[in-house]
């Protein structure tokens, strides 16, 4: 037997990101795109370092070795393991940015520094530092201050270092302003195309800054501090839910710094002169960088109006049979349909809920949000509905972590416009993605609505990939109704029919599923098992899938993420087969799919298979009844499996090994899925002409 048997969660994650910073590398994505990765890279580490690495730090100062919840290893080895590896991350990172900006200059773009200002260019960014810079800028002399500024989460300073004439030396910071483009693009010249960072702005502007000092140098080195993101809720019981939410919101900047990020360059006493006012000591994080931190900022590097160095977006397609010009209740009255963005447009969710708002046989809509847009048309269709008399009841998570201040600020809109709000259940979050309403019809209230395996969210469904079921099942949304019940009554637990719940039911019914695939192994029954998810690191699910295994059942996992599985060891896990992809889209769905012996099941999900999700939230897991629409799954699983570009194989290594293409041609998972809805599309087309040239003849 393989001595080791799971791989250690963070670890997982931080080889996700590596796979992440692959793109950035990846000489075939587009130069801006890759320039996209770098910013993605950074501000997924910037997460990690708030949440896991942060969790694993509290667990290491509490004097709990953490073996048993680490999977054999201890949270202070853990914690030097983690180091290590960013910062040869961080190092690649570096090289490959480089790499980056050598090759934009081969095609006219370049990003210069405080040193390489022109004329022309100095005049332009004078005004711009008077007009827009200058207003925004805080500048703090540090030496004489009794209490030490308090840092801002992951936001940009330059440490200054002053030399005054009388050998005196002065601290100062700035804060890099975080509502201004970090990027400033410069006037063209010789049809060459220029960038500067504002933080070279500030530093060409350093001496003006401080011209009241009589000093003989002056510098400025980037400085980065990431803080615990963990919520101190308040017990206070006089205090409303949305008051413990935005009190805690607002402490959170405060939290325990985890992370100190630094320009190597800096000097050795300005260096020590701040992590000893910050009280910043060895068993943080301290992670030397280059001149530039918060390089997630690149996710917004701006286009310069060269989309020949950007992926060409692929629209929207259709989805056959429905129409955002026609009444969706109606469609979905007759059969269900599936919304797969950003293939699909996510326009038929707020299209169902425009529709829902104005329909005067429409009473009620109930809904889950999590995430949500900046202006979001999910919560004016839901004011509308309200405007209109229906009864709106929203549960909104206001622990959805990073949007906790935008959902407090939409929950206190909704409010004012008389929409009923649930604030959760205490001890769970709600990551569930559904949606009811309630139709009169005949005299009688009819169930229509949608169930997801994503936010409802129309900037993220741009971005990443999801499935949204549209129904009027009406055993699925009366099992959808008892949730909403279960918010507002969650001392009673409820049974469900046809749905899938967590924290009751989900770990349980998986578990039966999975059994059932293992006794039709062991009675010479062809039986597998395929499951599309983003993370998989609970122990009692691997150990139930290894028991697969071993029982002859084939089993293909598509994990994106974390995958603590170790597939293909002998005695263990030779029929599992695992990989990851990562391509222009974020592979977000959630697809389970069971063989039962050529009796085909097929789930979406909410869930992935992380004890959390099991165990600690409100997620829903619906069946797919409808023939057409699981085949469509399966068909979408099974191109992603025969992909042979942006593959990577999950192994114990962790070395991100890519699928090998064997001699066959390149076979671009993301591509071939967006054909595959274009072909749809061209054979109804093609069905209703021959069937209009039957017709005339």
């Amino acid at each position: 037997m393989y001595e080791q048997k799971y791989i250690d969660r963070e670890k997982s994650w931080l080889a996700f990101n590596a796979r992440v910073l692959q793109e950035a590398a990846d000489n075939t994505v587009p130069l801006l795109d890759r320039l996209r990765f770098v910013g993605i890279f950074s501000n997924n580490l910037d997460e990690f370092f708030r949440v896991r690495y942060a969790a694993i730090r509290r667990l290491s100062l509490s004097g709990i070795s953490g073996e048993k919840y680490l999977g054999g290893i201890s949270a202070h080895q853990l914690i030097k393991d983690i180091t290590e590896i960013v910062i040869q991350q961080q190092s690649e990172s570096l090289r490959i940015l480089g790499n980056i900006e050598s090759e934009l200059e081969s095609e006219n773009i370049f990003i210069i520094n405080e040193t390489q200002i022109t004329q022309k260019q100095e005049l332009f960014l004078k005004d711009f530092y008077m007009q827009k810079l200058s207003p925004e800028l805080v500048t703090i002399i540090l030496n004489d201050l009794a209490v030490f500024p308090v840092l801002k989460d992951t936001l940009g300073y330059l440490a200054v270092r002053l030399e005054l004439a009388n050998e005196e030396i002065r601290y100062a910071l700035i804060e890099i302003p975080k509502n201004i483009n970090r990027f400033v693009v410069l006037p063209s010249e010789d049809e060459k195309q220029y960038v500067i960072l504002i933080d070279d702005v500030i530093r060409y502007k350093l001496k003006s800054i401080f011209n009241i000092f009589d000093f003989k140098s002056v510098s400025a080195h980037m400085i980065k501090i990431t803080r615990d993101a963990q919520l101190d809720i308040d017990s206070d019981l006089s205090k409303s839910m949305l008051e413990k939410i935005a009190s805690s919101v607002k402490d959170r900047r405060i939290g325990e710094p985890v992370r100190f990020i630094y320009d190597s360059q800096i000097e050795d006493d300005t260096l020590h002169f701040f992590l000893e006012k910050m009280k910043i000591v060895e068993t943080d994080s301290i992670i030397p960088g280059g001149r530039y931190h918060n390089r997630r900022d690149y996710m917004s590097f701006p286009n310069l109006g060269r989309y020949d160095l950007l992926y060409k977006p692929n629209e929207p397609l259709p989805v056959p049979g429905l129409s955002l010009d026609g009444s969706i209740l109606e469609k979905i009255s007759k059969k269900d349909y599936l919304v797969h963005a950003p293939y699909q447009s996510f326009s038929y969710l707020t299209k169902f809920l425009r529709e829902a708002a104005l329909d005067p046989k429409v009473t009620s809509i109930k809904i889950t949000l999590y995430r949500l847009a900046k202006n979001s048309q999910i919560i004016s269709s839901l004011i509308n509905a309200a405007k209109n008399g229906k009864r709106v009841v929203v549960q909104i998570e206001l622990q959805a972590r990073f949007d906790e201040a935008s959902n407090i600020s939409y929950a206190e809109q909704m409010q004012t416009e008389g929409i009923e709000l649930i604030f959760g259940i205490k001890g769970l979050k709600v990551h569930s993605k559904i949606c009811v309403i309630e139709r009169l019809e005949d005299g009688k209230n009819r169930r229509y609505g949608f169930i997801s395996t994503g936010n409802f969210n129309e900037s993220t469904a741009k971005i990443y990939t999801d499935v949204t079921l549209l129904t009027c099942h009406q055993g699925i949304l009366k099992d959808t109704s008892k949730i909403f019940e279960f918010f507002d009554i969650n001392y009673r637990v409820h049974r469900y029919k046809h749905l899938i719940v967590s924290p009751h039911y989900t770990r349980t019914k998986f578990i039966k599923l999975i059994d059932r695939e293992i006794l039709h192994a062991l009675a010479g029954r062809k039986t597998h098992i395929k499951l599309k998810m983003n993370s998989l690191s609970d122990f009692k699910m691997i150990d139930k899938l290894y028991e697969a295994s071993n029982a002859g059942v084939k089993i293909q996992l598509q994990v994106r993420g974390i995958c603590s599985l170790i597939p293909g060891i002998p005695g263990m896990s030779e029929n599992i087969e695992a990989i990851s992809i990562v391509d222009n889209y974020l592979e977000h769905s959630r697809v389970y799919i069971f063989g039962n012996a050529g009796l085909t099941e097929v789930y979406i999900s909410s869930a992935d298979f992380m004890t959390r999700n099991l165990d600690g939230r409100v997620e829903v897991t619906c069946p797919i009844y409808d023939l057409e629409i699981k085949k469509e799954l399966i068909d979408n699983f099974n191109i992603a499996w025969k992909g042979n570009v942006k593959v990577r194989y999950h192994s114990y290594k962790l070395d991100n090994k890519y699928k090998p293409r064997n001699h066959h041609a390149p076979f671009r998972a993301q591509l071939e899925t967006y054909k595959y809805y274009e072909k749809k599309i061209q054979l109804i087309e093609e069905v209703a002409e021959r069937a209009n040239l039957k017709t005339v003849k």
